[in-house]
């Protein structure tokens, strides 16, 4: 099994800055895409930023140019940098991975996700 573990939230003034981190941890062969994913109350999930294996990066729109993702291989960890924060990016922020783990002479690969950080931009 594959556990990620968030941390980095927390309440922070309009035009601040909050660093998120993911470490990944368990029976993990290799590691391919990561994403941090956020959700606002009564609002669906959805993706702020990826990062591929290889380093190729995707944003959405409200948040190119502020945030910035990254990865570390070698720590199985994936950060999410954030500049310039505003109340609407005040939401629950979820890491997301793709392992491959290897039992029993299998190789298998699933999508994993965090318990969630919140994060939480003040006016």
């Amino acid at each position: 099994q594959v556990q990620l573990v968030e941390s980095g939230g927390g309440l922070v003034q309009a035009g601040g800055s909050l660093r998120l981190s993911c470490a990944a941890s368990g029976t993990i062969h290799s590691l391919g895409a990561m994403g941090w994913y956020r959700q606002a109350p009564g609002k669906q999930r959805e993706v702020v930023a990826s990062i591929s294996r290889g380093g190729s990066t995707n944003y959405e729109d409200s948040v190119k140019g502020r945030f910035t993702i990254s990865r570390d291989s070698a720590k199985n960890t994936v950060y999410l940098q954030m500049n310039s924060l505003k109340p609407e990016d005040t939401a629950a922020y979820y890491c997301q991975a793709e392992a491959v783990t290897y039992f029993s002479g299998h190789f298998n690969l699933n999508e994993y996700w965090g318990q969630g950080t919140q994060v939480t931009v003040s006016s």
